[in-house]
């Protein structure tokens, strides 16, 4: 009897301790794991945890020195080769939907829910300059190549362009009958692409404001749009599952790439122009002559949507990121993946190389943005 009852006190005693250790990781972890979990084990592959709040984009400053996490926070300014977290810009009085780097990689503009758009000095973190004149809130924010110029974006449908020296608003371009989801300028600075949830792209003469161009035919939202390196094609991505070219100069389309089974989230054109990446709802990433319209290859591996493709600087390499909280690597030109990485807990919003090709980064759901040793 004595022995039972030596066995029992030594399981509750056991049993107690277990708890104990429970009770503290439960208390320590999931406070720590939402603001960044840097406390964790990082996993193979990845070379840095950052990130607090909800991460909406993650961008590299033009020479790959500073990685821009954008988040429901605020906008982390993080070393993208050591991943120490630099400073926490804050001044928006909701969340940050986007930003942008300035050419220079001195200036940042964030735009937000609050209807407004802010600069940045991106070494000291101070706030240079407040663009007011939105009436809702702003999902896209773009410099133009010279960082003579801003273009935003907003759910009030109109495109705005302002000078970023001054913080004056030089031009309203209206025309859009549904929220601006995407805005882009050509290499050469001198048009702008919007893309909206009323099924159209404009093109518009950046200097002057002007309507250059309506491009009809897609049947459902405008998701993404991405000029070529040398600004002769224009690809858009929409939730009609379709990728379509267009020429800039003419607003004429050139072709529609069918395939995908899903909405097309993202649409990116590798560095020489000859092949558009887009990535979709159906799971799939998908590879396309941009001179044949043909589907060169599909990558398939993911398990849930594709939500953001890029492809490496030197060409040869696309990330991808998903639903499923993956990101994958994928060559070019086999189709084959090279890597998953994994780590993220929920889904990926956002992935983007390095301007030197050696690093990925990727921004989830979960509060997180990792940076991936591209190569291993």
């Amino acid at each position: 009897m004595w022995r039972t009852y030596k066995e029992k006190l030594r399981v509750k005693t056991t049993l107690f301790s277990i708890l104990v250790v429970l009770l503290a990781i439960f208390t320590v972890v999931p406070d720590t794991f939402a603001q960044d979990g840097t406390t964790l084990a990082l996993p193979e592959s990845a070379k840095a945890r950052l990130g607090k709040g909800k991460i909406n984009e993650v961008k590299y400053s033009p020479d790959g020195t500073h990685l821009a996490v954008v988040s429901s926070i605020g906008t982390w300014i993080y070393d993208a080769q050591t991943g120490e977290e630099l400073k926490l810009i804050t001044g928006h009085t909701s969340g940050v939907n986007s930003a942008s780097f300035s050419p220079d990689g001195m200036t940042l503009a964030s735009g937000g829910k609050d209807r407004a758009i802010r600069l940045w000095d991106v070494d000291t973190g101070s706030e240079l300059r407040k663009l007011t004149g939105h009436t809702d809130l702003i999902n896209n924010v773009s410099f133009s190549p010279d960082g003579m110029t801003l273009a935003s974006g907003s759910h009030d449908y109109t495109v705005r362009l302002w000078d970023a020296s001054t913080g004056s608003e030089l031009h309203t371009l209206t025309g859009h009958g549904a929220p601006v989801l995407s805005v882009s300028f050509s290499p050469d600075g001198t048009m702008i692409a919007s893309g909206s949830w009323d099924v159209t792209t404009r093109l518009w003469d950046a200097s002057t404001g002007s309507e250059l161009h309506t491009l009809t035919g897609h049947t459902s939202r405008i998701t993404s749009v991405s000029f070529s390196p040398d600004g002769t094609t224009l690809a858009t991505g929409s939730g009609d599952r379709t990728v379509r070219l267009w020429d800039p100069n003419t607003g004429g389309s050139i072709r529609t790439l069918t395939g995908h089974r899903g909405l097309v989230t993202s649409v990116s054109f590798n560095p020489n122009g000859t092949m558009v990446a887009s990535g979709s709802w159906d799971d799939t990433v998908r590879l396309w002559d941009v001179n044949t319209g043909s589907e060169l290859r599909t990558l398939t591996g993911h398990t849930s949507r594709v939500t953001s493709v890029s492809f490496s600087p030197d060409g040869t390499m696309i990330a991808s990121g998903s639903e499923d909280g993956a990101v994958r690597l994928w060559d070019v030109n086999t189709g084959g993946e090279l890597h998953t990485l994994t780590g993220h807990t929920v889904g990926v919003i956002a992935v983007s190389f390095s301007p030197d090709g050696t690093m990925i980064a990727s921004g989830s759901e979960d509060g997180a943005v990792r940076l991936w040793d591209a190569n291993t």
